[in-house]
């Protein structure tokens, strides 16, 4: 009995230091690219959040690399308070066609940088970085690597690109998943139309049959008259 019990303590001792161990080490913060998913084809508003991670310095710049090896023929950014952004572009192998033209230059590069110490992302606190852009390529993802700088001169790199499944890099860069246009094609079957002929053939039917009716009952009716009015016949009168 008391080995069974000292068995029990053992078991629940060791499930007790795995939930410490997984639930006690804080995850370890990073820059994202949110929302994490998007449409081929399709503009979408893309923002880079920025935690910051030190106990000590802010972080006063960031910088993302957008590829250009299928490039974004398109990329706005919106205004941060207390921030500049300026845009780094490249010339593109193969031109991108687009409804307004030719695009033969894409962005490539978009850094922020904080114009004083009241707008840096201080401990504890995050940014968030906004830009439009689009038509997104048609390829299943694109990874945006990103830097960024700390007040101590402190940098850090989130360019790990994605490995196997269950496996996290130390410096993720940022990734968007993009997703296939859903199909606006489908079998052309007038469904409606094809009820809508059906229900006026049945009504048109039922007219006809009520119509039909009406006449055998009016007929009936005229006919009944008819012979009330005529009274008994004469050969059924009695012989004198």
């Amino acid at each position: 009995m008391r080995a069974r019990t000292l068995g029990r303590l053992g078991v629940l001792t060791a499930t007790a230091a795995v939930a410490v161990l997984v639930t006690g080490s804080p995850a370890a913060a990073h820059v994202t690219v949110n929302p994490g998913e998007a449409t081929q084809g399709g503009f979408t508003k893309l923002a880079f959040r920025v935690p910051n991670e030190s106990d000590t310095a802010s972080t006063t710049k960031l910088e993302v690399a957008i590829p250009t090896q299928a490039p974004i023929a398109f990329v706005s950014i919106k205004p941060v308070p207390g921030w500049t952004a300026a845009t780094e572009t490249t010339t593109l192998a193969t031109p991108v066609k687009t409804g307004e033209g030719e695009i033969t230059e894409a962005v490539s590069k978009i850094t922020w940088m904080s114009t004083g110490a009241d707008s840096a992302i201080k401990p504890g606190q995050f940014q968030e970085f906004e830009v439009s852009a689009g038509p997104l390529p048609e390829v299943e993802q694109i990874i945006f690597k990103a830097v960024q700088t700390y007040s101590d001169a402190t940098i850090v790199r989130w360019i790990d690109e994605p490995v196997a499944a269950g496996a996290q890099p130390e410096h993720p860069a940022p990734v968007l998943k993009l997703s296939k246009k859903a199909s606006t094609t489908g079998p052309l079957v007038p469904a409606a139309t094809t009820s809508s002929e059906a229900d006026d053939r049945l009504g048109g039917w039922a007219l006809g049959v009520g119509i039909a009716a009406l006449i055998a009952a009016l007929a009936a009716l005229a006919l009944a008259m008819r012979t009330s009015r005529r009274g008994p016949s004469a050969s059924a009168s009695p012989a004198g």
